[in-house]
């Protein structure tokens, strides 16, 4: 069984712009077995025949491991694979005509959607229409998304202040920055780079879960 998404601290990702060679369902096992919570999988570049075959092969590694698959940007993969979650841009939903999650099930049980937020109104906004978690960032500058304008610490002290149900700092969080992070008020964090570019996956994400408690 999946913990529930309320216990979930460390969300991890199997981002096809880092795998340089690596099987992607070789990744997420390191993940696992690191200890992480959630694990998405990113594929910006790949066509969605390419991105259901990589989420076919991930989804028996995490669940043997109890951990929750999210598919991003593909709500229709993550629906025909049967993965814990989506995850979607404000873009993506608000920008697509979508007003709240219930107008994603389309005929089949609604899955769990998490949005990206980059401001308090956006956050709100992504609450209202019924998002089961929130990513808040990014918080710092990173190359993962080198064009977003980071939101700094104090979306971080806006959402341990305001928000109610889960949420996951993301944007350069890494083994530098993420004392500052949770000293903000962060208790759930998504790390990409700083785990999927380190020499040993499993040793960078479970000293990231040894530092989350």
């Amino acid at each position: 069984m999946m913990k529930p998404l309320a216990d979930c601290k460390l969300y991890t990702f199997v981002d096809t712009a880092y795998l340089r060679g690596r099987a992607p369902e070789r990744v997420a096992q390191h993940l696992c077995d690191g200890g992480a919570d959630l694990i998405q999988l990113r594929a910006k570049t790949s066509r969605p025949d390419e991105i259901r075959r990589m989420a076919e092969a991930i989804l028996p590694v995490t669940r043997r491991a109890n951990v929750g698959l999210v598919i991003n940007d593909h709500l229709d993969i993550a629906q025909e694979v049967g993965a814990e979650f989506c995850h979607l841009g404000q873009e993506d939903f608000f920008g697509a005509g979508y007003t709240h999650v219930t107008q994603l099930a389309k005929g089949r049980e609604r899955i769990p959607l998490g949005l990206s937020s980059h401001a308090p109104a956006q956050a709100e906004r992504a609450l209202a229409a019924g998002a089961d978690y929130l990513a808040i960032g990014p918080v710092f500058a990173t190359n993962t998304k080198p064009t977003a304008k980071p939101v700094t610490l104090e979306y971080v002290r806006w959402a341990k202040a305001n928000l109610k149900g889960p949420w996951f700092a993301i944007g350069g969080v890494n083994g530098t920055t993420l004392d500052a992070v949770l000293a903000a008020g962060a208790t759930r964090i998504c790390v990409v780079s700083a785990i999927l570019n380190a020499p040993d996956v499993t040793r960078a994400c479970a000293e990231f879960r040894r530092r989350l408690g």
